[in-house]
């Protein structure tokens, strides 16, 4: 059986003209396991996860997906290689139900060999698979039919990682999921990310949110100026040396709690 990690960043390295944003990033996240990406603004998160989702090309480095390296040239091969990720402006259409949200853009239609303009929509289909979800990750809606516009910010993150769960086979990246939630619809959301951590997927959080962090995650990598600078497992003894790590209070780059 293999044990390769489910995803893979070796001596990741980007730079955009003279700024270097990645510097030589190492990680790595296993079926089943939440990991806690962390670091201030500019740390370079983003650009590693935009770098993981085909949005930018790494200058150097591998990702590998159940150990084969896979060349992230744009999103669709990131999908393809069955990782999904939601942004913190979420993508969906306020003006468009559920199913809509889950399937725009992979609209399921039939039959194959017509031209895609003249196929018909697989509308029961695709409602029953968004259904089918929703129920297993246990989201709370209003009516199948009522627009996501209309629901509270709770309910539209569950949406978008609900459909991210739907479509991902092997990793969900999740960019600040609770930001701007309040106390109710954040417990939600980390219910959601708890369940699919249970489902076997594995799961990478961007947080600035430390108790969530504590709460949620395995294994928290933190990174600074573009640099894995520590890696710790978020646990209460090790709480005060991930704050550390995050704001720069330790001198060492190569510091690593035990696991």
């Amino acid at each position: 059986m293999s044990t390769a990690p489910t995803l893979a960043i070796r001596d990741a390295t980007k730079r955009f003209g003279a700024v270097l944003a990645l510097d030589s990033v190492s990680l790595e996240v296993s079926a089943g396991t939440v990991l806690a990406l962390l670091g201030d603004n500019g740390a370079g998160k983003s650009t590693l996860i935009k770098c993981i989702s085909g949005v930018h090309r790494l200058d150097s480095g591998t990702i590998e997906v159940d150990g084969a390296p896979v060349q992230m040239t744009n999103p669709a091969v990131a999908r393809a290689a069955g990782i999904e990720t939601v942004y913190q402006d979420l993508a969906l259409f306020d003006n468009l139900d559920t199913t809509a949200n889950f399937f725009a853009g992979r609209e399921e239609a039939a039959p194959a060999w017509l031209p895609r303009g003249l196929r018909w929509m697989r509308g029961k289909q695709m409602a029953a698979h968004s259904a089918e979800v929703v129920g297993r990750l246990k989201i709370n809606l209003p009516a199948r039919t009522a627009s996501v516009g209309m629901m509270s910010g709770g309910q539209r993150q569950a949406i978008a990682v609900a459909r991210s769960a739907a479509f991902a086979s092997r990793v969900v990246i999740l960019d600040e999921p609770t930001a701007a939630l309040g106390l109710r619809e954040s417990r939600q959301v980390l219910d959601l990310i708890l369940r699919l951590r249970d489902e076997g997927c594995a799961v990478i959080v961007i947080s600035h949110a430390m108790d969530h962090v504590m709460e949620i995650a395995d294994h928290a990598v933190v990174m600074r100026r573009g640099r894995v600078v520590g890696e710790a497992t978020p646990e209460p003894e090790n709480r005060a040396r991930i704050v550390s790590l995050i704001v720069g209070g330790e001198d060492s780059l190569s510091q690593r709690s035990d696991p």
